[in-house]
């Protein structure tokens, strides 16, 4: 037990390394070029994802930023994998990957104010039940894509292929453990996406440009 709270501590701190907030803070400039300290919380959305990176500092910096957040998953459930106990890695990977997740997503630095799993979702999943995994997420991400330039809505976009994950797991024969974790972490983004839903029903929505 003591081993587990552990591992959920850690990996909650990595995830709530603020990627998009301390971008934009360290590199978003003004129009007179001078460094401005935007608190990236403060326009669109208020999440400090790549989405809304995108709205302040455009594509580049949104892939960036996207990266990391994705990377940040990937290195909770890796550590998990080369240093957990092998006879409890499938609930200490299944709790590392949640707990990365809400550390994105509630961020004690920033007042529980982060982002919206995404990206940290997918790169947790991808090291979460190899070489299957990798499989679900690379197909997940076409989806997304697909998706994504189809409608121009990426929390359409992003919501859909998050549902998708436990689906494809299930059906490989993925353990149980897994596939729950999929489908909580899906039903977590769709929570964190619940205004872009209201908008999405009204056709509000904004869409990438």
């Amino acid at each position: 037990m003591r081993s587990m709270i552990l591992w959920g501590i850690v990996s909650y701190l990595i995830g709530s390394f603020p990627t998009g907030y301390v971008v934009t803070k360290l590199f978003h400039r003004d129009e007179e070029g001078n460094r401005d300290n935007l608190d990236v919380r403060s326009i669109g959305s208020g999440a400090i994802g790549a989405t809304n990176v995108r709205r302040a500092m455009g594509k580049y910096w949104a892939w960036l930023v996207a990266a990391v957040d994705t990377f940040k998953g990937a290195f909770a459930l890796l550590l998990a994998v080369h240093i957990a106990d092998p006879e409890s890695q499938e609930v200490i990977k299944a709790l590392s990957a949640l707990a990365v997740v809400i550390g994105h997503n509630y961020p004690v630095w920033l007042k529980f104010r982060g982002g919206k799993g995404v990206a940290t979702t997918y790169g947790t999943l991808f090291f979460i039940w190899p070489p299957n995994s990798f499989a679900v997420i690379l197909l997940c991400f076409a989806l997304w894509y697909v998706l994504m330039r189809l409608t121009r809505y990426v929390s359409l976009a992003s919501m859909l292929s998050l549902i998708a994950m436990p689906i494809c797991l299930a059906a490989l024969g993925a353990p149980v453990i897994f596939t729950g974790l999929a489908a909580v972490l899906a039903a977590l983004c769709v929570f964190r996406h619940r205004t872009n839903i209201v908008r999405l029903i009204h056709g509000t929505e904004n869409r990438l440009k």
